[in-house]
């Protein structure tokens, strides 16, 4: 056997040291800050999978589109839960996104379909649950509420703001815009969310982030979205429908980002927006 001589070991220190370094930095603003600069997406299956004998197919052309669609006889089970992550090696990995990370994303969602009821929009989530919470949410098939709920996110209701839901088959424009100013209690991160539906534009202004738990700080951060976080899109559905059959769409079409570090994927204007949905 090869013994590791001391030089040997002194280096192989640095290195751990230096990726200590590095995974401790996300939490804040110190210098290096990384945002990540997608050029892919990985889609992930059956984060829930209540009802495993339903068909799950699903199509990747982004940024142009993502579609994932689940169809079933029937299931007497809550919910499957699909999503799909920004990447930055082309789709193989999620990217990791840092509290001081500074950008914008946005996609067109269109949920089609029918015999339960689903949900589906964008998702910023946060360490502890990476594949599940921080929903920005369109409901269909049931009351079409539109919120922004769970994991780090700051809780806002178009529904109960403007009045205004969503109905199945129309495509609605969903926007969240995250800045992370400098991560302290008197400057927190904050939130913007932005829909365009039906010809009318919608925003919550500028929304702050609470202070997350000091008891799980390091090394996560308390001011922000709360390092490592993934961003993308989701999907769920049947929502306990009681065993009806059910065939539902999710599509995510012109998928855009615009970061620190990129140049946005798709260019996009208020007025081209506007024009979408008249």
């Amino acid at each position: 056997m090869k013994r590791l001589c001391y030089s040997t070991l002194l280096a192989f220190a640095a290195v751990l040291f230096a990726g200590l370094a590095f995974a401790a930095d996300g939490r804040d603003c110190t210098s290096p800050v990384h945002t990540p600069a997608p050029n892919g997406a990985v889609i992930a299956t059956r984060v829930f999978n209540d009802c495993p004998g339903s068909d799950v197919s699903f199509f990747d052309n982004y940024p142009s589109q993502v579609w994932i669609r689940d169809t079933g006889d029937g299931c007497v089970g809550w919910a499957n839960l699909h999503v799909w992550s920004f990447s930055e090696d082309g789709g193989l990995t999620p990217a990791v996104f840092e509290n001081c990370s500074h950008y914008k994303y946005w996609a067109t969602v269109t949920i089609n379909g029918s015999g339960a009821q689903a949900e589906a929009g964008l998702r910023l989530s946060p360490w502890w649950s990476l594949d599940v919470d921080g929903r920005f949410m369109v409901r269909a098939n049931g009351n079409g509420e539109i919120a922004c709920f769970g994991g780090r996110l700051p809780f806002y209701s178009f529904t109960v703001s403007h009045g205004v839901t969503y109905t199945a088959g129309n495509p609605i424009y969903m926007e969240i815009d995250y800045d992370p100013h400098t991560l302290s209690q008197a400057d927190p991160a904050t939130i913007q969310y932005t829909i365009s539906y039906l010809g009318n534009v919608y925003t919550s202004g500028l929304l702050p982030f609470d202070q997350g738990n000091p008891n799980e700080d390091p090394p996560h951060g308390q001011w922000g979205e709360l390092y490592p976080t993934r961003v993308g899109g989701y999907f769920q559905l049947p929502n306990g429908n009681g065993g009806a059959a059910y065939d539902i769409t999710t599509t995510w079409s012109d998928i855009g980002y615009l970061g620190e570090q990129a140049t946005p994927t798709t260019s996009t204007t208020w007025g081209k927006l506007k024009t979408l949905y008249r």
